[in-house]
């Protein structure tokens, strides 16, 4: 699945399903064709900003930040 496949599909889930109880079908579709009507008037493209590069740094940067890990001889070892 696409990414802004699932970046929609998230959004309709926050916005129009969570937390509500729908006892009816019919209420849910309605809901799901306002939603989209809105969203399509409203919606502009997503300016993706943070890159596989800015990825990479940032996780090099928490390796760096990661502390050793000593082995304790007091300490019990776990199985």
């Amino acid at each position: 699945m696409a990414k802004s496949n699932r970046i929609l599909f998230s959004i309709t889930q926050r916005k129009v399903l969570s937390p509500n109880d729908f006892d009816d079908l019919d209420v849910v579709m309605e809901r799901l064709a306002a939603f989209e009507t809105r969203y399509n008037q409203a919606a502009k493209p997503f300016k993706w900003k943070f890159t596989t590069t800015d990825l990479v740094d940032l996780t090099n940067r928490l390796d760096r930040h990661r502390p050793a890990i000593t082995s304790d001889p007091a300490q019990p070892r776990a199985a």
